[in-house]
């Protein structure tokens, strides 16, 4: 199976992302247990945190740490 693609990220409260899938489906991302993880604390900065955009499909900060739809697809909690 594959996963489905990122069409909008929005950062929420608490280090989470609000992401839509391309199928319309609507999933919370904890990005807090990554925040000790080398390159991954920098986020910690909420500004830095601020700046995810969605980008091919997956997102990215604007200091091009990025994290895969997979990995965003798997590990998110459905709203739906």
């Amino acid at each position: 199976m594959i996963n489905p693609y990122i069409k909008q990220v929005r950062p929420i409260d608490n280090y989470s992302l609000h992401l839509t899938f391309e199928t319309g489906e609507e999933r919370i991302f904890d990005v807090t247990p990554y925040l000790d993880r080398g390159i991954f604390a920098s986020l910690k900065d909420h500004q830095l945190f601020a700046t995810v955009r969605v980008v091919a499909g997956s997102i990215e900060w604007a200091n091009e740490l990025d994290l895969s739809y997979d990995t965003l697809y798997l590990e998110s909690q459905s709203l739906n």
